[in-house]
């Protein structure tokens, strides 16, 4: 029987089937960070529970608030600390050697094809740019996982994006998916995964799929998942090698975590991205979306470059390319974070991390502080934010804040004119 991607994993990975709609799958991998699992963590040792099922499949990471900012957020940092020792949890990224979960795992090789992987954070569908399932979980779920290593999901259903044509030069992955989720609504795709496929998404590099998966849950998707490639085998080549005799085998291998041809989806939808236009976002829901043109001249207070969505060194290197030899306007503030120490490191030997400060950047930490406005750049009341995060919702980085999403190329071109800009006006190649 042909099947899509999402149904081979489930079928390789099921452990049980207690009721007609819940499917028991082992996991791959569980991942940790120091918001949602330190309530996960106090729950299990009330139990008398405190263990977990492979210290080697569990991955844990500070990085929501760091360095802490208070004694609430430090006590999370410590919980998930004391944790990670007691039960010898090896790739634990303490303050210094930390990033945003989202970046640092996949950079770190903990995602494969075929895999299956919980985290409590709803932008887990993120790793499923390597042709993996993986999903956001609630408290319970995320317990379970940690002490038993399964999770109950129901069979998935599958929606097949074809993406057709070449994006055009100041448009990208980010582009994507704010078009897509602009079609079909912020419930779009509840309760299923939302497949990305077609000559657009052939030619996206990891970080760019990376991108376009992160924010399926915007969509309601449970999962963003990609067709692995020999781009999947590049990005994890240096983790397998070991494994295989050649990129070729390895192609071959994770060959067979790709949809069947004749594979039945709940629907097929198809666009032609040719003609596409950098876009933003307006309004306080994901689905809210305009060309940048439309907004153009739209006051902003901040903007703000880095996240899970578009914090990766190629993101800082499509916004240096806008800022080189510019500087942002005196009206605004920017704030650059990349996702890990890593990218920081690359960015900084490229000359980027200088690009950026020339132009009036504060460059911090790695960090997801911003983003849900817990630190490093969190909004008053009234103020605009363009950002290249993944939520617009009314007050997500600060009370009574507003926040633009957008591409990186955008949001730099937004700094440079203290409004909304459009990219193409500064970034005439890609």
């Amino acid at each position: 029987m042909s099947k899509t991607i999402a149904e081979k994993i489930f079928d390789a990975h099921l452990v049980d089937k207690p009721f007609e709609d819940s499917f028991v799958l082992s996991l791959d991998a569980v991942f940790c960070h120091e918001i949602t699992t330190p309530i996960a963590i106090t729950d299990l040792m009330a139990r008398g529970k405190d263990r977990v099922f492979d210290p080697n499949k569990i991955k844990a990471v500070i990085d929501h608030v760091t360095p802490a900012k208070d004694s609430k957020t430090a006590e999370q940092g410590k919980i998930l600390r004391d944790w990670a020792r007691r039960n010898g949890i090896k790739d634990f990224f303490d303050i210094g050697r930390n990033g945003v979960c989202h970046a640092i795992f996949p950079e770190k090789g903990f995602v494969r094809p075929g895999y299956t992987v919980i985290m409590g954070d709803s932008h887990t569908c993120t790793h499923g740019a390597f042709g993996a399932f993986a999903a956001g979980v609630g408290t319970t779920d995320l317990e379970v996982g940690i002490l038993k290593g399964v999770c109950a999901f129901k069979y998935p259903k599958t929606i097949k994006f074809v993406l057709k044509g070449k994006l055009p030069a100041g448009v990208y992955a980010k582009d994507a998916i704010l078009f897509i989720i602009s079609q079909i609504g912020v419930n779009g795709a509840t309760d299923h995964v939302m497949e990305f496929t077609g000559p657009v998404v052939d030619e996206m590099s990891m970080e760019s799929r990376m991108t376009l998966c992160n924010m399926a849950i915007e969509a309601g998707g449970t999962s963003g998942i990609c067709c692995p490639d020999m781009a999947t085998v590049e990005y994890l080549w240096e983790f397998i090698k070991g494994e295989f005799a050649s990129k070729e085998e390895a192609l071959k291998e994770y060959g067979r975590w790709k949809s069947d041809p004749d594979a039945k989806f709940e629907k097929v939808i198809e666009y032609d991205l040719s003609n596409l236009e950098p876009m933003v976002t307006f309004g306080n829901k994901p689905d809210q979306v305009k060309p940048v043109r439309e907004m153009e001249g739209t006051p902003v207070d901040q903007i703000y470059i880095g996240s899970c969505t578009n914090g990766r060194i190629e993101d800082l290197r499509i916004a240096a390319q806008v800022l080189k030899g510019k500087k942002i306007t005196d009206a605004v503030r920017g704030i650059l974070s990349p996702a890990t120490p890593k990218i920081y490191t690359m960015a900084l030997k490229e000359g980027i991390i200088d690009i950026f400060a020339e132009a009036g950047f504060c460059v911090t930490n790695p960090t997801c502080g911003a983003c849900l406005g817990m630190s490093n750049g969190v909004l008053a009341a009234g103020e605009v934010c363009a950002s290249t995060t993944n939520r617009n919702f009314y007050g997500r980085m600060g009370k009574g804040g507003t926040v633009h999403l957008m591409s990186p190329a955008t949001a730099a071109a937004t700094a440079i004119a203290g409004k909304i800009n459009n990219s193409a006006l500064w970034c005439s190649t890609k």
